[in-house]
């Protein structure tokens, strides 16, 4: 078999950048893709149609096509709802579930049979958290849009997943876990007692590639958090700052 053609959006820090190391290690051949100003091999903006379309359309320029797709582009903030500012609200939805959209649309223009979109929801696509509606909504949507997609696309024989991560260090949440307490109360309430790591959510993304009968599946990885109660991040935040 040829060279497999991998494209990881949002690869040029953190779990993306995990996914395109692990993927690159199994035989693909990479192209990251992030912002601009970011160590990635193109540009690409996911809020913008014209950005992610000029992206798939041009890695079939030059290497011939697609078979791997990772999502992994994202944001957050945190305010409470009576509070949430709208433009906020608009910025987080618009990466983390309107770029999922259009990243799907256009990957699903050029893959073909065999081909795999894997997004990396989170947590919060099923555990609410407060402060976070904006993100915790957006990866909820992204979770539906998933199967959705799946449904649509397996027909081709393409295959849609997402991979969704409880606690890692990266940073995305490096901000937040420098607040006193918020990272003991994650890990209290993970019945495997630490955080992941970029490395380990990476070798979930590879599987989902890998694994041929694998479809509309949203995969938890989060050492069990799911299974205990959301971190009170408001809380704390009120603690340290008034």
């Amino acid at each position: 078999m040829s060279e497999r053609v991998a494209v990881v959006i949002g690869g040029a820090s953190g779990i993306g950048a995990a996914c395109a190391t692990a993927l690159a290690a199994d035989g693909c051949a990479v192209v990251v893709a992030d912002l601009p100003g970011t160590p990635a091999d193109v540009t690409c903006d996911v809020t913008s149609e014209e950005s992610v379309a000029a992206l798939f359309d041009g890695v079939v320029a030059s290497h011939g096509r697609v078979d791997v797709v990772v999502n992994s582009a994202g944001t957050s903030t945190l305010a409470a709802v009576v509070d949430h500012d709208l433009t906020e609200w608009r910025r987080v939805v618009e990466v983390c579930l309107t770029g999922g959209f259009l990243v799907l649309k256009h990957a699903g223009r050029v893959l073909g049979a065999g081909g795999s979109v894997t997004s990396l929801t989170s947590l919060n696509a099923r555990q609410p958290g407060g402060g976070l509606a904006a993100y915790c909504s957006a990866k909820a949507g992204l979770a539906m849009l998933t199967q959705v997609a799946a449904l649509e696309l397996g027909p081709r024989g393409i295959r849609v997943n997402a991979v969704s991560p409880g606690l890692v260090v990266t940073p995305l949440t490096a901000p937040a876990l420098d607040i006193d307490g918020i990272e003991a109360d994650y890990l209290e309430n993970t019945p495997l007692g630490r955080s992941g790591t970029p490395e380990e959510v990476a070798e979930a993304v590879v599987f989902c590639s890998r694994a041929a009968w694998l479809t509309g599946e949203v995969m938890d990885l989060n050492g069990g958090a799911h299974l205990m109660r959301y971190p009170d991040l408001l809380g704390h935040v009120h603690r340290a700052f008034g």
